[in-house]
Parts: structure tokens; sequence; C-alpha cells
């Protein structure tokens, strides 16, 4: 006797698409693949989900963690001028190069001061220009604590993209493909409802930030509203969130960028979410443990 996808996540109290996921993964003994439907043994038990339980850990510590940051006096004026200025240079470093960017972190840092590197692409030097223009602009959303709204996107995206100037802000006209992905972006004509939906759907959400995040930042890269910046514009809506809620900005190392992708493959091939709520958690727990160090020494 066999019962499905939908029994079981009723008969376990967990959802569709977690038993699908373990389904695939071969976690549940003597589960098989008849069509397109899986046939679950009756008898079968819920398998022990370890990955919960380690999310929740790390969870745990970033709660208490920030709850710790809440408590402690704020970070004065100098001190978060410079904690900026030095994050705002690795984090466009970082950001540009998983996009293909070719500046080192140096000569980032040079570009960001008005000086121009020998035998660079002035695409290189317009993208770090624009990029720090660009969190500028999230750093002064975040002291208004402005809503999330397709106009926010628009306005970063195009300062994000400084190179484009006839694609600056605007939903691309044409259907794209990602070279190596799992996943086709959606038709052009759905980008403008489907942005509409992510929205209301990230503002309903009473998930934590981590997973609120983890979700919205892949399914905004899964729209992939433009024809370029998308990944850029995204890591930048992620700070803005995390920033407005009273978290330090993360910077995903273009050193990660193998993980990075990954999480995206392991979403849209196992709808498994856990490999980039992991990524997101591990770096804001650093960060967290960053901005306490600072406060702990004065």
């Amino acid at each position: 006797m066999y019962i499905t996808v939908k029994e079981a996540a009723a008969k376990w109290g967990i959802s569709d698409r977690r038993i699908r996921v373990l389904c695939s993964e071969g976690k549940i003994p003597g589960v098989f693949r008849e069509g397109r439907c899986w046939k679950i043994p009756i008898d079968a038990e819920k398998p022990a989900d370890r990955r919960f339980k380690s999310k929740e850990s790390i969870l745990s510590q970033i709660d208490r963690k920030k709850a710790e940051l809440d408590s402690r006096r704020p970070l004065t004026e100098g001190e978060l001028e410079r904690l900026n200025e030095e994050f705002t240079v690795e984090f466009t470093y970082n950001s540009n190069a998983i996009e293909g960017n070719t500046l080192t972190l140096r000569e980032t840092d040079l570009v960001l001061r008005g000086l121009t590197i020998d035998r660079k692409p002035l695409k290189d030097h317009l993208e770090a220009v624009g990029h720090k223009e660009a969190f500028d602009y999230v750093r002064e959303l975040v002291k208004e604590n402005a809503p999330l709204t397709e106009h926010i996107i628009r306005q970063i995206h195009y300062l994000v993209l400084a190179d484009k100037r006839n694609d600056r802000g605007v939903y691309r006209r044409i259907p794209v493909r990602i070279m190596g992905a799992h996943h086709e972006p959606v038709q052009p004509y759905l980008i403008e409802p489907m942005m509409q939906q992510l929205l209301l759907d990230y503002a309903a959400s009473g998930d934590h930030i981590v997973t609120k995040l983890a979700r919205f930042h892949i399914e905004f890269e899964s729209i992939h509203p433009f024809i370029d910046g998308n990944g850029r514009t995204g890591r930048l809506l992620v700070n803005l969130e995390l920033m407005k809620a009273g978290y330090p900005p993360i910077d995903i190392k273009f050193t990660d960028r193998a993980a990075y992708y990954n999480a995206f493959d392991a979403y849209h091939v196992n709808h498994d979410l856990s490999a980039m709520e992991g990524l997101f958690a591990g770096y804001i727990n650093a960060a967290l443990d960053t901005y306490l160090k600072i406060i702990s020494q004065d």
C-alpha cells in the first residue's frame, strides 16, 4: 500500500515541497516514482530532519547576537563611517567580481577614490562607481525605513547599470537564458505581475529574516527582471532589508561564488532552500560577531 505526496505531507505535518525533496534525495525507504508521481509506503516513518535542527541552531545564535547588539549602545558616527567605507569597497569588489568584473580589490578601492586603472575596461570602472552609488542610495533608504517597492528596485538597478544607459531601471523586453543554470527566467510579459506577487509574498511572510531573504533572493534572480545587473541589484536588495531590520550588511565573497551558484541549483532542482539559508546565515552570524567585537573594545 502506498500514499501520495499530499497524503504524506498531511500525515507528517510538513509541506508537499519538502516531501518531494525527501523523495528525490532517497530519504524515505521504499519510495519510488511512477510517471510524475511519487509512491510512498503507507508504513514509512517521517525522516529525521537534521537540516532543520542545524538551521535552528545558527538562527538561534543570530537571534541572540542581534538582541545583544540591540541592547548595546549604538556605534558612533565615526565608527559607522569607517565600517561603511571598508565594507563598501569590499562589497563592490566582490559583487562585481561575481559577475565578471576584472578589477582587483585594490583597484576597486582606487577607482572609488577617483583614479583610473590602466589597461582595465571603462565598463569595469563604471560598474564600480555605479555599485557604490547604488549602495549609498540603499543607505539613505535605510535611514528612511522605506518599504520595498518596484520603484525602489528600479532605482537601485538604474544606479547599478551605469554602463548601459538605455537598459537602466527598465524591465527586459526579450527572453533570456542563463548559461549553465538549471532554471530559465520567465518570459518578459510575466515579469511585472511576478514582481508584484514576489513583493506581496515577501511582505506577508512571517519567516525568520534569513529564510525570508533567502527565498526572496532566489525568486528575484529567477524572475531575472532586467537584461543585466540582476545579481548586483539582488544582493543590494538583501542588504537593504537586512539593514532596515537592524542587521549589519553582508558581503558574499567572490571566493564563495561556487557555493552561491550551487545554492540556486539546489533550490531549482531539489526545491531545497537550506543551501542559500545556510550561506546567508553564516555571513550574518559573522557580521554580527564583527560588530559586537568592535563595541566590546570600547
